[in-house]
């Protein structure tokens, strides 16, 4: 029948039908504590069911009760559905977050580690905080050049959005390297809880995050051989004392060290010593809150600086790095077995 012929009852009862999946969907979206306006990131599963969804859900128990059903039993069957759906994708993210993980070296977990999971259950981050992720889904808000980062992590069964800070921006698209899969660090975080947005914790930009390297990957050890293999700190040296030249610098190099420095100028300091292929040495010097990148890093790991800052200590007047606006920083973490084996040597 064509919807002009439709009778004034048949009308009718289409209305009735339709307010109903509208009403359940929302009594399943309050149960869910969703909003209803999910983004690709807003935990383990969408709290809001999808319309189809809803449909042949009610479709499907009102041919089981074929003698005649009420809306309690359709709304009480929806919801044990939907428990079960939301059961089925959260396992599935998981599955995924695990997937992406599970190709990459293992790693002791760093100090100051939390999970994404207890973020949502505390509504709360510390800016001293650190999260090891890996990134799910890399999107821009509609309408908008803002960037946004789906983050999971292997101990997490929710995920969580990240505001990337523009310094990051050069890092995403097709070919570039901040996309799905890629494991990251950061730290100097904020977030935006739910009360003051859109009914779900985000966490604010931050520009401390580390983006993490593999050699054993195709992609990860053309970009150290194309990018970090040019300089070396000696021949830095040698060029005019590398300060003011305009020349952009990059680096690979060991974590020797890790130490804190005593403030200078009330501004609290710390200093990661860098080995580099050669046996050259140099600091790299932070500064107040960048303090906190240090949070990121452990001794044995490779470091690889692109566009660090040239000083000259204020102690020495010796060459050392700093971390400037243009600075980027990927780490080469060292694997578990490799930390063991480090420890045994020195222990003989």
């Amino acid at each position: 029948m064509e919807p002009a012929a439709a009778s004034p009852s048949a009308s009718a009862d289409g209305g009735a039908f339709l307010e109903f999946i509208d009403y359940a969907i929302s009594v399943l979206t309050s149960s869910s504590g969703g909003d209803g306006n999910e983004s690709p990131g807003a935990g383990p599963a969408p709290a809001r069911p999808p319309w189809g969804w809803t449909v042949a859900q009610v479709l499907k128990s009102c041919r089981a009760y074929s003698s005649g059903v009420t809306a309690a039993i359709l709304l009480s069957d929806l919801f044990q559905s939907w428990i079960e759906q939301r059961k089925y994708l959260t396992a599935k993210k998981k599955v995924e977050v695990t997937s992406l993980l599970n190709t990459r070296s293992k790693r002791r977990r760093l100090p100051s580690t939390i999970t994404i999971d207890s973020i949502h259950e505390k509504n709360f981050l510390s800016p001293k905080s650190v999260l090891e992720a890996v990134v799910i889904d890399v999107f821009a808000l509609p309408g908008t050049n803002i960037y946004m980062l789906t983050l999971g992590d292997m101990w997490s069964t929710s995920t969580i959005d990240l505001y990337l800070h523009r310094r990051y921006y050069s890092y995403i698209g097709q070919h570039c390297i901040l996309k799905k899969g890629r494991e990251v660090v950061l730290t100097g975080c904020c977030l935006r809880t739910a009360v003051e947005g859109s009914g779900r914790a985000r966490i604010l930009p931050t520009e401390y995050m580390v983006i993490l390297l593999d050699e054993d990957q195709d992609e990860d050890a053309m970009l150290l051989a194309a990018q970090f293999c040019t300089y070396s700190f000696s021949s830095m040296k040698q060029e005019e004392g590398g300060i003011g030249n305009d020349v952009v610098y990059s680096f690979y190099a060991r974590i020797e060290k890790i130490e804190s420095l005593e403030p200078l100028r009330c501004t609290e300091r710390k200093q990661i010593i860098l080995v580099d292929s050669d046996g050259e040495k140099i600091n790299f010097i932070l500064w107040g809150e960048q303090i906190s990148l240090a949070n990121l890093f452990s001794v044995g790991s490779m470091l690889a600086l692109d566009s660090p800052f040239v000083a000259s200590s204020e102690e020495s007047q010796e060459l050392c790095l700093e971390y400037g606006s243009a600075t980027q920083v990927y780490l080469v973490p060292i694997a578990q077995q490799e930390e063991q084996v480090g420890w045994l040597v020195g222990m003989s």
